[in-house]
């Protein structure tokens, strides 16, 4: 193990994450904030808008042909960087193409090359995730998943802000063609830092169907089925309150009384640096603490900071907004976040650490998409909820909901377990 904090932070690995989290952030957030901009500059409806980014649904599907990743790839630079060069090039390609074409006339085509920049930036996040568990030891993945994810959030500043701006001054075929060259800080990672893991491959004498079962079985006979489906249960559980409590985050503001430039000037800005900085420290702190050690303390901070919206939702509709509104606003937004970047910091790293090298692409896809499921499923029964109880019986219940997950700590990642080194 490393002799000190520094020697442990300022590493090759720790500097490839930081490439790994633009790269990825990059299209997802081009699609998130750019996209929608574009289109409503094209004056397209408000309906169409939302049909057209309704594209997403690759990210949720990953899993589905993450398999082919880990058995099938081209050989001119390994495993890894073969598939993560072609994707980069190709997002590139597209994140410039689409704005070619006119989407008050063209709008199939439009959505069809959305669809397509989807796809590819989920495969890059599929072969992205395995490597970077490929290159960090158990005892790095913390600092390490912690660092892709702050650079993934600051890539979200350029679709989301840089060009946003630009697109005031030049037309958007040229901001949209800036913004694809942001990608190439991607591939000269792949070409010139990323050095292929010396993983093992696996076997390619089996039936195709079990490039799909194989990664399955694997974990299940590693874990023991009781143990595996609790592990299953786990990842579904443990941010289940925090993501139920932001699903409704910007509309529960509005209806409090506070307006788009109260957002604007203290939500954004807020979660924004609040996650960044938390995270950070998050890294910081699991290597010191280990990652189950991280969960259990993040996992309480994430309980906590849900009774920030408790706390606001109990003053009702605020029928002025005065700096000691903002106040209160900024407070439990950026205690929100906290608990967020906290909490998404170990997870992932906890993710990682129990993929087998040898499916690592699919099982992380796998584990990442089962996750995500409470807030890109069952967040749509939020609005229901609201409308029975109101706000402040929600966020209770919220609070509630991240119980069973710090009780399936007990199992899946015992207080007093020796941590990896």
């Amino acid at each position: 193990m490393p002799n000190s904090l520094f020697s442990q932070i300022f590493t090759r690995q720790m500097l490839i994450c930081v490439f790994t989290g633009f790269s990825s952030g990059l299209p997802l957030f081009v699609l998130l904030q750019m996209l929608p901009v574009w289109l409503t500059d094209k004056q397209l409806s408000v309906e169409l808008i939302g049909a057209v980014t309704g594209v997403m649904l690759p990210y949720g599907l990953k899993f589905l042909w993450a398999p082919l990743l880990d058995r099938y790839f081209p050989s001119f630079l390994g495993r890894r960087r073969s598939w993560l060069l072609i994707s980069q090039v190709i997002l590139l390609i597209l994140l410039y193409i689409i704005s070619l074409f006119d989407p008050r006339s063209q709008l199939t085509v439009v959505a069809n090359i959305a669809l397509l920049i989807a796809f590819f930036s989920a495969t890059q996040d599929i072969v992205l995730d395995a490597y970077r568990r490929e290159i960090l030891s158990d005892h790095e993945l913390g600092l390490g998943n912690t660092i892709h994810i702050n650079a993934y959030r600051i890539a979200g500043l350029i679709p989301g802000g840089i060009s946003l701006y630009l697109a005031t001054i030049y037309p958007w075929e040229t901001v949209f063609l800036w913004t694809a060259l942001c990608m190439l800080a991607g591939i000269f990672m792949t070409l010139f830092l990323a050095k292929e893991p010396k993983i093992d491959t696996p076997q390619h004498n089996q039936p195709f169907y079990q490039t799909f079962w194989i990664p399955l079985q694997e974990f299940f006979q590693r874990k023991g089925v009781a143990q595996g489906l609790g592990f299953l249960l786990f990842l579904f559980l443990y941010k289940f309150g925090d993501s139920f409590a932001t699903t409704l985050q910007t509309k529960f503001i509005y209806d409090i009384g506070f307006g788009k430039e109260d957002i604007a000037l203290v939500v954004k800005s807020t979660s924004l640096w609040a996650s960044i900085l938390s995270g950070l420290a998050g890294g910081v702190i699991m290597l010191k603490l280990g990652i189950n050690r991280a969960l259990w303390l993040f996992g309480f901070v994430q309980m906590v900071t849900i009774g920030g919206f408790i706390w606001l939702a109990k003053f009702g509709h605020f029928d002025s907004i005065s700096s000691t509104e903002l106040w209160r606003l900024g407070f439990v937004i950026a205690a929100e976040y906290i608990g967020v970047g906290l909490g998404t910091a170990a997870f992932v790293a906890f993710m990682a650490r129990e993929t087998n090298p040898l499916y690592t692409a699919t099982q992380l896809a796998l584990f990442t998409s089962l996750s995500a499921l409470p807030s890109k499923g069952l967040g749509m029964l939020s609005g229901y909820v609201v409308g029975a109880v109101g706000y402040y019986d929600y966020f209770w219940l919220c609070l509630f909901l991240a119980l069973p997950g710090m009780i399936c700590l007990y199992w899946v990642a015992p207080w007093n377990e020796k941590k990896s080194a």
